[in-house]
């Protein structure tokens, strides 16, 4: 594998798991130095130090990012560490309830929204801050399929994703000039904490569907996306910006 983000600083919230563990991970194989995030502070530490078995270098920053001063802090602490801030990946998210739209509760809506969309918002804003000093940087928001169509039962998962991809597009329109690189991921149903726990409430003949939509019959796994995600903040990505991309088994094409 090579190592090409030697000499590089990447910064992934909701690492102490799934995408985000397998994403931090992966930068730190390539050559990165790794700021690891969560609200989670035990996996938080389990990810750096699975990193750290493997000579990889990382450190890890508890941060809510529903939190202002929280993600302020987690930004401050990247460039007092490391002393700057490469590639920022906002993978921190939650998913919702599964329910119908007409019966889906106001305070579970506002709560997806502040983490997957406030959440992305804020963090974006302080890295973008950081790399216009720096005049470069690589900015990977984690969205879904569900912010590139509809997703019945969970109107606040979708409307939270979509709100992601116009974030990212608009940042990459904003930005393109100025060295900094604005994306997004929209990883299909991938084996995760997160969409496990979904199987779980919707149950194994809903799940059986779910696979069954997906035109290569299957989930998609946590590295197969941090490979896509890594590859975005790449310099093989060099003229891609503002850009969603389907990380799907075809799902999309349909």
């Amino acid at each position: 594998m090579t190592q090409d983000f030697i000499g590089k600083v990447a910064m992934i919230t909701g690492a102490a798991s799934g995408l985000g563990r397998a994403t931090a991970l992966l930068f730190a194989e390539r050559g990165a130095k790794v700021v690891v995030s969560d609200v989670t502070i035990e996996g938080g530490y389990e990810t750096v130090k699975m990193i750290q078995d493997k000579g990889g270098e990382a450190t890890f920053v508890e941060c809510d990012v529903t939190n202002e001063s929280s993600v302020n802090n987690l930004i401050s602490k990247t460039i007092e560490v490391y002393g700057r801030l490469d590639c920022g990946i906002n993978n921190a998210g939650i998913g919702g309830i599964w329910t119908s739209t007409n019966n889906y509760p106001t305070n579970n809506f506002e709560k997806v929204m502040a983490v997957n969309t406030t959440g992305v918002f804020m963090c974006m804003r302080a890295e973008l801050n950081v790399m216009l000093q720096q005049g470069s940087g690589a900015i990977v928001n984690v969205a879904s399929i569900a912010g590139l169509s509809g997703f019945p039962k969970n109107i606040a998962y979708a409307a939270s994703k979509h709100a992601v991809v116009g974030m990212t597009k608009s940042a990459g329109l904003e930005y393109a000039k100025k060295g900094i690189r604005v994306n997004a991921a929209c990883p299909v149903f991938t084996i995760t904490p997160l969409v496990t726990d979904m199987f779980d409430v919707i149950g194994d003949d809903m799940k059986d569907k779910l696979e069954a939509s997906i035109p290569m019959k299957r989930f998609g796994q946590p590295q197969e996306i941090a490979e896509a995600i890594v590859w975005l903040c790449s310099d093989a990505a060099s003229f891609i910006t503002g850009h969603a991309l389907p990380i799907d088994g075809g799902m999309m094409a349909g």
